[in-house]
C-alpha cells in the first residue's frame, strides 16, 4: 500500500459522520392569511404573473396567453399543445428555438414568489432557462408559506437537479434599471390548477 493509499484509508476509517436529526421548522417563519395572494404579489414584483384555473382550461388559457408561439415544449399532464419533444434531443443546444416551455412545478413559496422545479422526467435542465417564455404549472394544493417549509418539502435522497424559479429572467445594472428577459425567458407565468 502506497503512502497516499494509507492516508486515504486512515481518513476513511476515522471520518465517521453521525446522523443528527435536524431541528423542526414548524413554528418558524412567516405565515400568511392568504398564501396565494402573497405569492401573486411577490411574483408580480419580479415581473411574473400567477393565474388560478381549472385543469381542463389549461390548453385554452395558455393558447390565449401565447397565441403566436410556434415551438412549444412540454411534458405536463393535461396540456396537449406541446409540439416539440425536448427529451428527444440529445444536444441541449437544439432547444434554442423553443418559444414556450410549459413545465411542472413541485410547489410554490408564498414568501418570495418562487417555485421549486425538480422534474426528473425533464431530460435537459436548460429547458427552464433557454425557452423564450415559461409557464410553470403547479397543483393549487402545493403551496407553502415560507422557505423554512419549502426546505422541508425538498428530498435530497436522490441526487437530481432542482432549482427555485421566480418569474422571467431579469437583471439590474448599476443604475438600478431592471431589465426583464435579459438572459432567459422574457415572460413567466405560474398557473395553479385545481
Amino acid at each position: 500500500m502506497t503512502s497516499k493509499e494509507q492516508i486515504l484509508q486512515s481518513i476513511r476509517n476515522n471520518n465517521v459522520v453521525v446522523d443528527t436529526e435536524l431541528p423542526s421548522y414548524k413554528n418558524i417563519g412567516i405565515k400568511y392569511e392568504n398564501p396565494y395572494e402573497q405569492f401573486s404579489t411577490m411574483l408580480e414584483s419580479v415581473g411574473g404573473k400567477a393565474l388560478f384555473i381549472k385543469k381542463e382550461e389549461l390548453d385554452k388559457t395558455i393558447s390565449e396567453l401565447y397565441p403566436e408561439e410556434k415551438q412549444i415544449a412540454s411534458n405536463v399532464d393535461g396540456f396537449t399543445l406541446g409540439n416539440f419533444d425536448a427529451n428527444g434531443e440529445n444536444d441541449p443546444h437544439n432547444l434554442k428555438d423553443i418559444d414556450l416551455a410549459v413545465v411542472k412545478g413541485d410547489f410554490a413559496v408564498s414568501e418570495n414568489g418562487a417555485v421549486w422545479l425538480n422534474n426528473p422526467e425533464n431530460r435537459h435542465r436548460s429547458l427552464y432557462f433557454i425557452a423564450q417564455n415559461i409557464v410553470i404549472v403547479v397543483d393549487k394544493n402545493n403551496i407553502v408559506h415560507n422557505m423554512h417549509e419549502a426546505y422541508e418539502q425538498i428530498n435530497f435522497d436522490k441526487s437530481t437537479y432542482g432549482v427555485f424559479v421566480s418569474g422571467p429572467s431579469k437583471t439590474a445594472d448599476i443604475e438600478q434599471s431592471l431589465v426583464i428577459g435579459a438572459h432567459g425567458p422574457k415572460s413567466g407565468y405560474v398557473i395553479f390548477i385545481d
